[in-house]
């Protein structure tokens, strides 16, 4: 008994259409533009978020300063993240932050990835505990002092901690849903690690997602440039890749 094939796909294997909505073959895609979808900003459903804002890589006095330097430098990555937190406060956005502590019991973890090893072993965004602030201002897990002002206010939502890079450990996630956010801007540090898996995750969870990728940096590490590596999959996997000034007129335009 001969197989009966469907003639409409016959008909596509050679006549150059696509009939589900794809490109029909391998050239086609990879010579046509790359999309960009965009994301509207309303000040009802879209949040600033904030990754690692923090000392240890934004002071010259940070452990890790040294590794990101040059890519903070290049990017004006502290001057373009103080921006964002001042239009988002003139404008009503709601901006949540979602920080890296490590507790003396993450320092006795049996294995983990080439970055993990060198952050714990530089000892980045120590503290004494969950329940103690000892020693917490001015070190490396405190914010940057220019940002204070704005993440202190009482407003802001400072989720607990992540532990990697990504908020799958964190509340942060619970929060935005919590405050109707399904839209989010997403800057801080660092570039390759913790933006992008924030970035990963959220759209994973169901949000749009752009990124500024002028408000963040990455680490510099012989012939391994993260901040290059960073924009490209920005670029290729968020709604938006915007320069913080795009950002803040999308935002005072709302």
């Amino acid at each position: 008994m001969r197989k009966i094939v469907p003639c409409f796909f016959v008909f596509s294997l050679f006549v150059n259409v696509d009939l589900y909505g794809f490109y029909p073959n391998v050239a086609a895609a990879q010579t046509a533009p790359l999309p960009s979808p965009g994301m509207k900003v309303t000040q009802t459903n879209t949040a600033l978020v904030l990754t690692d804002p923090q000392n240890d890589f934004l002071s010259p006095k940070g452990v890790a300063w040294n590794l990101v330097k040059d890519s903070v430098a290049e990017n004006h990555t502290i001057e373009n993240i103080e921006l964002l937190l001042k239009t988002a406060k003139e404008n009503k956005f709601k901006v949540f932050v979602s920080p890296h502590y490590y507790y003396p019991y993450d320092q006795k973890w049996m294995f983990g990835g080439a970055m993990e090893h060198l952050m714990h072993g530089i000892h980045m965004y120590q503290r004494k505990g969950p329940l103690s602030l000892e020693g917490f201002k001015g070190s490396g897990a405190d914010f940057l002092d220019k940002y204070k002002p704005y993440i202190e206010d009482g407003q802001t939502v400072i989720t607990s901690p992540h532990k990697i890079f990504g908020p799958e450990a964190n509340d942060l996630v619970l929060q935005l849903r919590k405050q109707g956010i399904t839209r989010v801007i997403l800057a801080g540090m660092s570039g390759n690690l913790c933006i992008e898996s924030h970035m990963r995750e959220l759209i994973e969870q169901g949000f749009e997602v752009a990124v500024v990728h002028d408000a963040t940096a990455s680490a510099k590490i012989n012939d391994l440039d993260g901040d290059k590596a960073a924009k490209i999959n920005f670029r290729m996997i968020a709604s938006a890749s915007w320069s913080t000034n795009e950002t803040i007129d999308k935002m005072k335009n709302s």
